[in-house]
C-alpha cells in the first residue's frame, strides 16, 4: 500500500513537472522528444513512438529506443519505414486509439489476434528490438479532437524484465497525452497566428505599394535592405536586436507606409509642381494666343502689339514649362513667376490672368513638387500609419510595431515629424528604420519627382544627415559596412 501510494506522488510530481516543462518550451523537435521521454519515464518502458495526425492518417515524428541509446526523428530518421505515413485503421492499435479515443494496453503481442503489428515489428526489427508489449495512447486536445498517438513499448519491472503496461497508468499516460495535446496545440495556435499576422502585413505592404506605380518598390526594396542588414548585424556579433525586436523590425519596415493607403492619389503621385493643373494652365496659354490671333485679324490691335503679345505668352508658357519640371527653383526664377502670377492678357472673357493663386502656390514652391498644404497631407501618412496599428491587437511580443513604425520621419535632433522626438525617445530599430527608408527614397528610380542618385550620392546625404545630428551615425556606418544595399 505504501509503495503504490509512492508511486502515485512519484507519478503526480512527474506530470507537475512535465506541465512545467511543456509550458516553457518552444521548439517543436525538442517539445516533442520532452513528451515522449516522459511518457517513457513515466511508464518505464524501452521505446516510444510519437505520431502526429494530419488529413486523416499518422505521421511519425521521433522515436526513442533506450536500451539501444537510440534517437530519431522524421526530419533525419535513416529509417524508410518510420517516415512512412499510416491511415487510419482498427486494424492496428494507433488507429484505434484515434478512431475511438482510447487507450489500447496489449499484454503479449504475439499472442494479439485483434491488432496487426506488421507496421511496428518491421520498424522495431530493423533496430534489433523486439516487441513484446505494447500501448497506445490518444492524444486529445482541449477540444477533444485526437491530434496524435504515443506509441509505447516493453514496459520493464525494476529489475529490467520486460512484462504488459500496468492498467493503472493508463490514466496517468492519459493525462500526460492530453497536457502534450494542448502545449503542441497551442503552439500550432501561435504559429497560425503568427503567419496569419505575417500574411496580413504583406498583403497590406503590397496594397501599398501596388496603389502608386511611383512607390511600387519601395517596400520590397527596404525590406530586402533590412533583411540582409539584420543579418549582417547578427554576423557581426551586434545584440541590440534579438530575435524577438528582429522579428518586430521586419514587420515595422513592411508597415511603415501603410497610412499612405488614404492619401489622395494626386499627391502621392504628383510629377510636377502643377500636376493635375498643368493641362488647364496650357489650355487658358492656348486660348489666350487664340484670341490675340482674333483680335489682330479683327483690326482691334496692331501687327506690332500682336507680335508683342505673342512673345510675351511664348515666354511665360516657357517659364511655367520649366519651373513646373525643375527641380530647384532660384530666387530669380521664383521673382519671375511671382510677377506672372500678376499679369493678365486678353482673352476670350476678357482680362485674363496668366496664372490661378492656386497655380501660383504650386509653382513657387522651391525644390520638389508638394505645395505647404500637400506636405501636410503627404506628412499625415505617419499619423495615419499609427492610427490604422493602433486599431489592431497586437500580440505582446508584436506589441513595439505600432510605435516603431510610424516613427521613421523622427530625427535624432528632434527636426522630424510628426512628434519632433528626440536621442532615446528614438530606438535603434526605428533609427535603422529610417536610415533604410532615406536610402531607398535617394536612389529610387520610379520616383517621378526627382532623378535617382548614385549610391555614393545618396551616402553623401546620409552622412551630412548624420553630421547634423539627424540620423544615427554609427547605424549608418554598420549599413554602408553590411553593403546590404547593394543589389
Amino acid at each position: 500500500m505504501k509503495r503504490d501510494l509512492k508511486n502515485v506522488i512519484l507519478n503526480a510530481k512527474k506530470l507537475l513537472d512535465i506541465g512545467i516543462a511543456l509550458s516553457r518550451e518552444r521548439d517543436a523537435e525538442k517539445l516533442m522528444n520532452t513528451i515522449l521521454e516522459a511518457a517513457i519515464d513515466i511508464s518505464n518502458c524501452d521505446a516510444g513512438t510519437l505520431f502526429i495526425l494530419e488529413d486523416n492518417a499518422l505521421y511519425f515524428k521521433n522515436t526513442i529506443l533506450k536500451s539501444l541509446g537510440y534517437r530519431g526523428n522524421a526530419e533525419k530518421d535513416a529509417l524508410p519505414r518510420a517516415a512512412a505515413p499510416r491511415v487510419l485503421s482498427r486494424n492496428n492499435v494507433c488507429g484505434v486509439a484515434v478512431l475511438e479515443k482510447r487507450t489500447v494496453n496489449v499484454a503479449h503481442v504475439d499472442e494479439e489476434k485483434n491488432y496487426s503489428f506488421t507496421g511496428p515489428r518491421e520498424f522495431f526489427n530493423e533496430t534489433g528490438l523486439k516487441i513484446i508489449s505494447a500501448l497506445a495512447v490518444p492524444m486529445e486536445d482541449d477540444y477533444g479532437d485526437v491530434i496524435g498517438v504515443l506509441q509505447l513499448v516493453n514496459a520493464m519491472d525494476e529489475e529490467g524484465k520486460i512484462i504488459p503496461f500496468a492498467t493503472e497508468l493508463e490514466h496517468v499516460l492519459l493525462s500526460l497525452a492530453s497536457q502534450a495535446a494542448i502545449s503542441l496545440t497551442v503552439r500550432k495556435y501561435a504559429e497560425e497566428v503568427s503567419e496569419l499576422l505575417d500574411s496580413f502585413v504583406r498583403v497590406m505592404s503590397a496594397a501599398i505599394d501596388a496603389r502608386s506605380p511611383y512607390n511600387a518598390n519601395h517596400t520590397r526594396n527596404m525590406a530586402k535592405y533590412a533583411r540582409k542588414f539584420m543579418t549582417w548585424l547578427k554576423d557581426s556579433g551586434y545584440t541590440k536586436f534579438d530575435e524577438a525586436r528582429e522579428r518586430q523590425f521586419m514587420m515595422s519596415v513592411l508597415l511603415h507606409d501603410i497610412g499612405k493607403l488614404v492619401v489622395p492619389l494626386e499627391i502621392m503621385d504628383k510629377e510636377s509642381r502643377l500636376g493635375s493643373k498643368t493641362a488647364a494652365v496650357m489650355h487658358r496659354f492656348q486660348a489666350i494666343g487664340l484670341q490675340n490671333e482674333i483680335d489682330y485679324l479683327k483690326g482691334s490691335i496692331k501687327e506690332n502689339e500682336r507680335n508683342r503679345n505673342a512673345d510675351e505668352l511664348r515666354a511665360a508658357r516657357e517659364l511655367v514649362e520649366y519651373a513646373d519640371k525643375a527641380g530647384f527653383l532660384t530666387d530669380e526664377k521664383l521673382a519671375a513667376i511671382r510677377d506672372l502670377g500678376h499679369t493678365k492678357a486678353h482673352g476670350p472673357e476678357g482680362e485674363t490672368p496668366y496664372l490661378t493663386e492656386e497655380e501660383l502656390d504650386c509653382l513657387l514652391v522651391r525644390k520638389g513638387t508638394l505645395t505647404d498644404d500637400e506636405r501636410h497631407i503627404m506628412e499625415g501618412h505617419v499619423v495615419m500609419t499609427r492610427r490604422m496599428l493602433d486599431e489592431m491587437s497586437f500580440p505582446k511580443r508584436y506589441r513595439s510595431i505600432p510605435e516603431w513604425a510610424p516613427m521613421h520621419h523622427e530625427y535624432l535632433n528632434g527636426g522630424g515629424y510628426p512628434n519632433k522626438l528626440t536621442g532615446e525617445a528614438i530606438p535603434s530599430e526605428v533609427r535603422a528604420l529610417t536610415i533604410l527608408d532615406i536610402y531607398d527614397a535617394l536612389t529610387a528610380r520610379d520616383r517621378p519627382y526627382k532623378p535617382a542618385f548614385p549610391t555614393e550620392r545618396a551616402f553623401a546625404i546620409l552622412d551630412d544627415m548624420a553630421a547634423d545630428g539627424q540620423i544615427d551615425a554609427e547605424l549608418l556606418g554598420m549599413f554602408k559596412q553590411s553593403e546590404a544595399w547593394r543589389e
